[in-house]
């Protein structure tokens, strides 16, 4: 059977465009990926949902086909809020299901804090609420640890030499290294993130999300009252991948008070921080069963 997506490339208001692929018909359902990823870290689930709904997996700006904007200035977690927000009314939509991993995830939760009308549902996989994650950051030495290479890519081109070197190896190593799975990622899987590197800038621009936002959005608490302190209201899930090699168990604990409305969380023991492509199937049926228990209203 043929893949079910197609590429288009959308222009938002704010003048950006983005490459997406699309799939199926019904209720949207925007799929945000991490780094370093693209679009394609949501082929199993584009698969399994596209009978009944419509699967938009954009390529963050950025990264692929997409563009990317030069200046560590646009990429701060506003701005990829805000691609996110008017990629929905782009496709002609007030509201949809929105899903992260990874750095998707951050831009998943920043989203439902900062532009709650435009999130239906919330599905966000191995990444901590951004509050959590600011707190660990400053108080957690263990996460400190695990979260070395946030400062290095703080350095100015040298993570970008050391990610290139060798054809992309650290890429290969990150995603191979992080599963527990070994047989996940086939060659031509891994040729389709090196692809979202290929344009000069896109390495640039995927490591100038942590420069924007280290300091500002993770490492510096933000005052009382802010959108991080907001509540969220949209029905989520949240699907954890317990043998993370970058994030420790410990930021999801106790997370109920930081949500108005229902709230789960699905753990999956044998697998690492890559969990929807690790363990698709199992994903899946979490994101059906997540789906049919809280319809579109």
């Amino acid at each position: 059977m043929p893949d079910p997506w197609r590429f288009e490339k959308i222009k938002l208001k704010s003048g950006l465009t983005l490459r997406v692929a699309r799939a199926g018909s019904g209720p949207p359902i925007i799929m945000l990926h991490g780094f370093p990823e693209c679009w394609y870290s949501w082929r199993h689930q584009m698969r399994a949902l596209s009978d009944r709904f419509e699967c938009i997996a954009p390529e963050m700006r950025g990264y692929g086909e997409s563009d990317a904007p030069v200046g560590v200035a646009n990429y701060t977690l506003d701005k990829l809020v805000g691609d996110v927000a008017d990629l929905i009314e782009a496709l002609g939509h007030q509201r949809a299901t929105v899903v992260g991993h990874d750095w998707g995830g951050a831009v998943a939760w920043a989203t439902a804090m900062m532009r709650p009308e435009v999130v239906e549902r919330l599905i966000v996989m191995n990444c901590p609420h951004l509050e959590r994650m600011s707190r660990a950051l400053r108080r957690n030495p263990r996460q400190m640890l695990r979260s070395w290479y946030m400062l290095f890519f703080q350095i100015r081109r040298l993570p970008e030499w050391a990610f290139r070197r060798r054809n992309y190896e650290a890429l290969t190593n990150a995603l191979r290294n992080g599963t527990i799975q070994k047989n996940v990622f086939t060659d031509g899987d891994l040729e389709h993130f090196r692809a979202a590197f290929r344009n000069p800038y896109s390495l640039t621009a995927a490591i100038n999300y942590y420069r924007a936002n280290f300091r500002t959005g993770f490492m510096a608490r933000p005052g009382s009252n802010t959108w991080i302190d907001r509540k969220i209201s949209a029905p989520t899930m949240l699907i954890w991948g317990e043998q993370d090699f970058a994030l420790g168990k410990e930021l999801i604990y106790g997370m109920e008070p930081l949500f108005s409305g229902p709230f789960e969380i699905k753990y999956i023991a044998d697998s690492g921080h890559w969990v929807q492509q690790e363990k698709p199937e199992l994903v899946n049926q979490y994101l059906r069963d997540f789906l049919d228990s809280h319809p579109v209203t």
